[in-house]
């Protein structure tokens, strides 16, 4: 961990919010739901539950990734593709937003795109990011 790095507090943040979104599903059933009574009931059955368990082993490994600042930009990367999905798929028709205005929408995907954008490009999309 480098907190002198100057994407610690947004690598940290993410990291919280994988873990966070990822272990209580592991304990509670909410995976293999997720994957039974959503993923397999639009199309991806019998894959849905091993898509459900990747998604979310996926994110606790990158949570670690962000935390100890390895890996990080395919980290971002494949976790941006999973957001984009989590939005064509289930937030995307609840319009945009999460409370308040609406249910399950997409404005807490785009925050998290985001910051993984800004993770991947610390310097910004126009500059040598290398």
């Amino acid at each position: 961990m480098n907190p002198s790095n100057g994407t610690f507090l947004l690598r940290l943040a993410v990291a919280i919010i994988l873990v966070m979104h990822s272990i209580p599903g592991m304990f509670n059933n909410g995976v293999n739901d997720f994957g039974n009574l959503y993923l397999n009931q639009i199309g991806f059955a019998p894959l849905g539950v091993p898509i459900a368990w990747s998604i979310k082993g996926s994110h606790v490994v990158f949570a670690f990734c962000f935390l100890f600042q390895k890996y990080t930009k395919w980290a971002a990367w494949i976790t941006i593709f999973i957001l984009v999905m989590g939005i064509v798929f289930v937030h995307f028709k609840e319009g945009w937003f999460v409370v308040g205005g609406g249910r399950n929408g997409v404005e807490f995907n785009f925050l998290l795109i985001v910051v993984l954008l800004t993770i991947i490009f610390p310097n910004g999309l126009l500059k040598n990011n290398r």
